[in-house]
């Protein structure tokens, strides 16, 4: 089998949503090429947690979570198709990693379609800016606006931002790999993050 390197699945990763190990697996058996081990992967129906993403999630837990320190604490609505699901110990864990991923990063917003367009407007407008100040040629700016608008989606949105305890994974990429292992749908509702000494 040919050797695969972890940016290889990286890659693979982030253009399917796949596990880990299914993107291995898909890039060692096309050795190692991409659009092969790609078509692979949508042809096995791995992309099973976006199918499910329309399932309704009526049950699940609020997870709390107070940082060591006693200065930042947050709460956190998981939910999941049902009560068995959200019973079991993965699902806790999941929730509880989720808290202490907004903790330490502190996002504004749960996806990016929660973002009020106004603010998408507003920073793309800034972003446009700031390209056509450093010279850009304009036929590139549009595409460079929409390369750092991506960073900005994964600053202030949960699912976009890196997952704190595996860097080589999102938010949304952790919340996938759980859906495909517990065979439901799981999404976070809501949430809320308290600091002492700062503002509403």
């Amino acid at each position: 089998m040919p050797e695969i390197s972890a940016e290889q699945v990286k890659q693979l990763r982030e253009a399917t949503g796949a596990g880990v190990l299914d993107c291995k697996k898909a890039l060692q058996e096309t050795d190692g090429d991409f659009e092969q081990a790609r078509e692979e992967l949508r042809k096995r129906g791995l992309a099973e947690a976006r199918q499910k993403s329309g399932r309704s999630t009526d049950e699940g837990i609020v997870e709390a979570y107070i940082h060591l320190n006693g200065k930042i604490g947050v709460l956190v609505e998981m939910n999941s198709e049902t009560d068995f699901v959200a019973r079991t110990d993965e699902f806790k864990e999941l929730a509880h990693n989720i808290c202490m991923q907004i903790a330490a990063a502190d996002p504004d917003f749960i996806s990016r379609e929660d973002v009020p367009e106004d603010i998408v407007k507003q920073e793309k407008t800034i972003l446009r800016q700031q390209a056509e100040d450093e010279g850009k040629p304009e036929h590139v700016i549009d595409q460079i606006v929409e390369g750092r608008l991506d960073k900005f989606y994964s600053q202030v949105c949960l699912m976009d931002q890196t997952y704190i305890k595996d860097t080589e994974m999102t938010v949304e990429e952790l919340i996938n790999d759980a859906i495909a292992t517990l065979g439901e749908n799981i999404r976070v509702d809501r949430f809320a993050r308290f600091a002492v000494g700062e503002d509403d």
